[in-house]
């Protein structure tokens, strides 16, 4: 059985009631929740939250909240792992018995279909323990720069300074929205950034943290330049690639 898990806790502080916020006419919360359902990779899309409300929106766009998350693993500081191991363990005790789990963050409104499905796949063809979206850094992370206290400038990594961007390695970071893994694995709770996993590339325009409201402000922009570009595709007949949903 294949389950997705979706963490929504109600304390987030840099934006209050993040995940349930309106963004481009829905809360944060409907987006991965809808591009879950439409898959179609999944018997049961669940909500993992502490917070009434939220499980109230969850619900009413479809996915379900069999059990609320203890103020235990609420708070600031636990991490994903333990959540996760946490939703498959209530599954199971609601005879949900799942083999792969992937957790879907609630703030990635810009989640595709497509990617979701080629996460399960490289998952299952290359064996590993997790699959999980990335996306590469637009500017060489060797040649990055810090700034003293009083706006001096360093280097990282002085060694780089003379090498070409093109004789450097491209670094990559987590795309923070779709972390397919084996049941087993998150309940060891295996870490995520080992060679165990394996990446599932995303482009740049569709991958936006959503931390600040500036942040927020273009992912909203980048939503609705996807979702124009596909119904421009739509009435062309063209299929596009990853399109948001």
């Amino acid at each position: 059985m294949r389950i997705a898990v979706i963490p929504a806790r109600g304390g987030s502080k840099r934006i209050p009631r993040k995940n349930i916020k309106a963004f481009c006419g829905k809360p944060m919360i409907a987006w991965p929740i809808e591009a879950a359902k439409a898959s179609g990779l999944f018997e049961h899309v669940v909500v993992s939250t502490d917070d009434a409300e939220i499980a109230e929106v969850a619900r009413n766009f479809g996915a379900e909240v069999p059990f609320m998350r203890p103020a235990t693993l609420s708070d600031d500081y636990t991490g994903t792992s333990p959540v996760i191991a946490h939703a498959i363990e209530r599954c199971k005790e609601a005879g949900w018995v799942a083999d792969t789990v992937c957790c879907i963050y609630a703030t990635a409104p810009l989640l595709a279909v497509t990617d979701l499905l080629r996460g399960l796949t490289a998952l299952d063809e290359t064996g590993a323990e997790f699959a999980f979206s990335v996306t590469s850094y637009a500017f060489p992370v060797q040649r990055a720069i810090k700034l003293s206290k009083d706006g001096r400038v360093e280097m990282f990594q002085p060694a780089y300074f003379h090498t070409r961007s093109q004789d450097l390695d491209e670094a990559f970071h987590d795309a923070g929205q779709f972390y397919w893994g084996r049941a087993s694995a998150w309940l060891e709770q295996l870490p995520l950034f080992a060679d165990h996993s394996t990446a599932v590339q995303i482009p740049r325009f569709r991958v936006q943290d959503i931390d600040t409201s500036e942040d927020w402000e273009r992912a909203e922009y980048l939503a609705r330049a996807i979702r124009l570009e596909q119904e421009v595709l739509d009435r062309q007949g063209t299929p596009q690639q990853g399109a948001a949903k």
